[in-house]
């Protein structure tokens, strides 16, 4: 019997290094495939992501295993970060990690890997792939401190039938050890955080090259000036941190803002009910398995990804648009960022929150 082709997503981290190293083990024929989304180096001259690459070529080479690189920067400024710089002129703070996942890897990505001849595609995402009879349900990763099917939710059965997540079983220091164990040169390697194309530098500073500073004033909730924001494009709802205001009483926070006017809205507190919300409108829906179809509709979400899952109920979809309301008011619910459904361990879906009362 021919053997099942994986060609695994390798990004030069511990999570999809041992990703290959299992599937071999367990007989599937595997090559590595590295994917370079930017074309910039950092503040010092170094591109992060041709290291990743040194990295991605000394695993394959100790697992004996095939590499494959692939360039989707053009992909990329095209489709994540063009949307990025346009939801932020809306007033809006997206989410290119989930964007990339849709667009990016389990599209473009995921096609040249069966283009290449893959049955599969594997990644190091810390979520669990079920099939059922004729259907697959996405589940949580058991590590729950890593859980990322808040950042795959836009995956639909198609993506699911061509996807494995070997490593979604598994809690974050197993992978470590299982990788030692292994002599993977990555088992000790720190993850990547943030946003893959800004890095550690500062986003503000970053994203001032494409969308100009525009200084304009911060306003309490009484409509008093409290002070000066560097544009309205980079603050968000339940932000603290640079708002640099002076004076006695508790810190101040984001709770609006007006992009028209260049006016940042801030409240002293952060329970103070001008950062909550009680129910709010979804649109660029997507629903893993089928959609909805009674109306109220039970269910738990995060409307940001470390949140805990909270109770809500899914009013009504109406024109692609999903009402949902919340049994307890929700802190800092920001425009742009996405709700993602559960039932217990199962991701339903989600989508991308556009208004919020």
């Amino acid at each position: 019997m021919e053997k099942k082709k994986v060609a695994v997503g390798l990004s030069g981290g511990v999570d999809s290094s041992l990703c290959a190293a299992l599937l071999k083990e367990q007989g599937y024929d595997v090559f590595g495939l590295f994917m370079k989304n930017w074309e910039e180096q950092d503040e010092n001259g170094i591109c992060q992501s041709a290291k990743d690459a040194e990295d991605v070529m000394k695993i394959c080479d100790h697992l004996d295993i095939p590499f494959y690189s692939v360039n989707f920067s053009k992909e990329y400024y095209e489709t994540v970060f063009k949307d990025l710089l346009s939801g932020l002129k809306k007033g809006y703070t997206p989410n290119p990690d989930i964007l990339c996942n849709r667009e990016i890897k389990f599209k473009v990505f995921l096609e040249k890997a069966l283009s290449l001849g893959a049955d599969y595609l594997a990644t190091g995402h810390y979520c669990q792939n079920l099939k059922e009879d004729d259907s697959y349900r996405l589940l949580r990763g058991r590590d729950l401190n890593k859980d990322q099917t808040y950042f795959v939710y836009t995956l639909t059965q198609k993506e699911l039938s061509s996807v494995l997540f070997p490593i979604g079983g598994m809690d974050k220091e197993q992978v470590r050890e299982e990788a030692k164990k292994r002599g993977l040169i990555t088992h000790d390697k720190k993850d990547s955080t943030g946003i893959c194309f800004i890095g550690k530098r500062n986003f503000k500073d970053f994203i001032s090259n494409y969308i100009p500073i525009q200084s304009g004033d911060l306003v309490d909730q009484q409509g008093k000036r409290v002070g000066e924001h560097a544009g309205a494009f980079y603050y968000t709802i339940g932000q603290r941190k640079g708002l640099n205001i002076g004076g006695p009483g508790e810190a101040w926070f984001v709770y609006d803002k007006d992009i028209k006017k260049n006016i940042v809205y801030v409240t002293q507190g952060h329970d103070h009910p001008n950062l909550h919300t009680n129910t709010l409108e979804a649109s660029d829906l997507t629903f893993i398995d089928l959609p909805p179809k009674d109306f109220p509709y039970h269910c738990t979400a995060k409307v940001r990804y470390r949140q805990t899952d909270t109770p809500c109920v899914i009013e009504k979809v109406e024109n692609g648009i999903a009402t949902v309301s919340f049994k307890e008011p929700q802190r800092a619910v920001t425009l742009g960022q996405s709700i993602v459904f559960y039932k217990e361990e199962t991701c339903l879906g989600g989508g991308l929150i556009t208004k919020r009362n």
